[in-house]
């Protein structure tokens, strides 16, 4: 009976991919700092309209800056020359402005970075056909029965990924390979851009160990929080605390597995096809938050969350047809709402409209600790677009739109 292969797992993340695909239309931009968020204003209108398709030729100084961005947009992507100032994905847009001014801010275009998707993800299965979809811009691949897939511990087939999408796209991707997912995902991030790093079961105390808690995926800034007040600072000072301990304090659950996973222990499969259920975003308040004293800052705070929401949707590619809210009091009782619509979307305004009314629903006259917003009953964006042929585009939110409208009444007395 023939020996079983060791397991060999990558993790492929592509380098800045939105600002990637933005820099193959302005190769001007090289090396500067780039953030992509929010919607196309009237001087990128203005601009496209005068250039056409010859974008390589608009003037550096005619692109927009982030610190002339008035709004609640968030960065989807930030270029590599913009991080050093503090810049990057998921931050609000306003305080990136306040870190790099001088960055230069492009609209997002998910029509053209779907599309980028699709590519390279094609040139992966036609040379690895185990692959599992995390997204707009990673997977994970199995490399273990691939030809190739087990020369230089996996390097071999990732040097030739990395050409094949490089060669057919001008795109550069990062590939970390290890025995499993948990371990691959750590190791894409050890040598970005363009990198490829591999880990093996001997590599845990010298290349794992020493990286922060907050790095492995699982670990929120809550639980790092609290594995920090016990003076668990790295995966090595998690590694070395007694498993029993964790499952008491974290749970019997969680505890067991932030102890297999310190330990670089994971078996979970590379999944080809797995729809998510749904996408939400929530916030818990630094203080207790009421509808009618605080109508201004829960008002912002809700536009952002849907806009968030909708932007998670078009990075991943999906839109969906549930939305809801969830409310946690002052008392820690949660309440949530839902109303289904009769068509998939995955726009800011939308999602607004809808959350409103189901927040409507809802007893708004107690303190409130959290607020968050959900869109569930997903579709996969491609193949709306198939059927209907028509791309959608997202749209963001009017800070001006009113908020919490008679937020200080229970539903029973509006």
């Amino acid at each position: 009976m023939a020996q079983a292969l060791p397991r060999r797992i990558a993790h492929l993340d592509m380098d800045a991919f939105f600002a990637s695909v933005e820099l193959l239309r302005y190769p001007q931009l090289k090396g500067l700092p780039l953030v992509i968020g929010g919607a196309p204003q009237d001087t990128d209108i203005a601009l496209q309209a005068r250039y056409g398709t010859d974008t390589d030729r608009i003037p550096v100084a005619a692109f927009r800056r982030l610190k002339d961005y008035v709004g609640r947009g968030v960065i989807t992507t930030a270029t590599y020359a913009a991080r050093p100032f503090g810049v990057g994905s998921a931050m609000g847009l306003m305080k990136a402005a306040r870190l790099c001014p001088q960055a230069i801010l492009l609209p997002v275009a998910f029509d053209r970075y779907r599309s980028y998707s699709r590519h390279f993800k094609s040139i992966i299965l036609d040379i690895a056909p185990v692959m599992e979809n995390r997204g707009i811009d990673e997977v994970y691949i199995d490399f273990t029965d691939v030809p190739g897939g087990q020369r230089e511990h996996g390097r071999v087939l990732a040097r030739l990924i990395q050409k094949c999408i490089f060669d057919a796209t001008q795109l550069t991707c990062s590939i970390g390979v290890a025995p499993n997912k948990l371990l691959a995902k750590l190791a894409s991030e050890f040598n970005k851009p363009n990198g490829i790093s591999i880990v093996l079961p001997q590599d845990l105390q010298e290349k794992i160990w020493p990286l922060p808690c907050r790095k492995l995926n699982g670990i929120g800034p809550k639980a790092d929080a609290k594995l920090q007040a016990h003076g668990i600072h790295t995966l090595g000072d998690l590694a070395a605390r007694d498993r029993v301990w964790l499952m008491e304090t974290f749970g019997r659950s969680y505890g067991e597995w932030l102890h297999e996973a310190a330990w670089g222990r994971d078996s979970n499969p590379v999944v080809t096809h797995s729809e998510p259920v749904s996408l939400s975003r929530e916030t818990t308040f630094d203080r207790d938050l009421h509808a009618k004293r605080d109508k201004a800052e829960l008002g912002a705070i809700f536009t952002q969350l849907c806009e968030q929401v909708a932007e998670d949707l078009q990075h991943k590619g999906y839109a969906g047809k549930t939305i809801g809210i969830k409310l946690r009091y002052a008392d820690f009782k949660i309440a949530t709402r839902a109303m289904t619509i009769d068509h998939y979307t995955a726009d800011a305004r939308e999602l607004r409209r809808v959350a409103g009314l189901c927040l409507k629903r809802a007893d708004l006259s107690r303190p409130l600790r959290l607020l968050g917003v959900r869109v569930g009953h997903l579709a996969a964006q491609a193949d709306l677009d198939q059927e209907k042929n028509t791309p959608s585009t997202p749209e963001y939110i009017n800070a001006d739109m009113p908020l919490f409208a008679d937020a200080a009444l229970p539903p029973q007395q509006r």
